[in-house]
């Protein structure tokens, strides 16, 4: 799993048959201080997340296997919402802190 967060989406009308009614959302890759670390990714969203939420998305294999991804050509989804993390004894963000 990796932490992001979504900081838009994408919207298309044409796509293969097995997508529809999935949303795409643009993500930010992000280390444990909230900085942006990588690059973009676009996340089939399985968990109804929207803009600005801190999120975890899998890669791979791994993101065919929600429910609202199985079976589907999917490469990456969005599987959980966070509403905090903690490091060492300190917490390093909470949702509704400082977003």
């Amino acid at each position: 799993m990796i932490l992001a967060k979504v900081v838009g989406t994408v919207v298309s009308t044409q796509k293969e048959q097995s997508m529809e009614g999935l949303k795409f959302l643009i993500l930010q890759q992000v280390d444990l201080e909230a900085k942006a670390t990588g690059g973009f990714v676009i996340a089939a969203d399985a968990v109804d997340a929207g803009i600005g939420e801190y999120v975890l998305y899998a890669t791979g294999s791994s993101a065919r296997q929600t429910t609202r991804t199985d079976k589907k050509p999917c490469d990456a989804v969005v599987m959980a919402i966070v509403d905090n993390w903690e490091v060492q004894g300190k917490f390093k963000y909470k949702k509704g802190q400082d977003d």
